[in-house]
């Protein structure tokens, strides 16, 4: 296993809010967004939504544009050239973790 793909496994099933940060990563995947479009489109806090954000950032997985309110958040290349190992984990483990923590 490689290092992308161990870091892919911990940060959406090995750790608190993968199922968050794989969630933010699919709408990236399909448009690029600012904090404020995630939030209102995944029904997430805004500042849960920056959190991972952060971490996604921190660990190369995204990246971003502009600044401010209007900073826009893109699919880094690295989490780019490694789309087919995201989308195996997350078909594997996604709809699971969102099901169990739903209230």
């Amino acid at each position: 296993m490689d290092a992308v793909t161990r870091l892919l496994w911990w940060l959406l099933a090995g750790s608190a809010g993968g199922s968050n940060r794989g969630r933010i990563l699919c709408e990236l995947f399909q448009t690029p967004r600012n904090a404020n479009d995630l939030a209102t489109v995944l029904h997430l806090d805004y500042k849960t939504v920056r959190h991972h954000l952060e971490v996604l950032e921190k660990n190369r997985l995204i990246t971003e544009m502009g600044s401010g309110y209007g900073k826009m958040y893109f699919p880094s290349d690295l989490l780019e050239t490694h789309k087919v190992t995201f989308e195996t984990i997350w078909s594997k483990i996604g709809k699971k973790q969102i099901t169990e923590h739903k209230p």
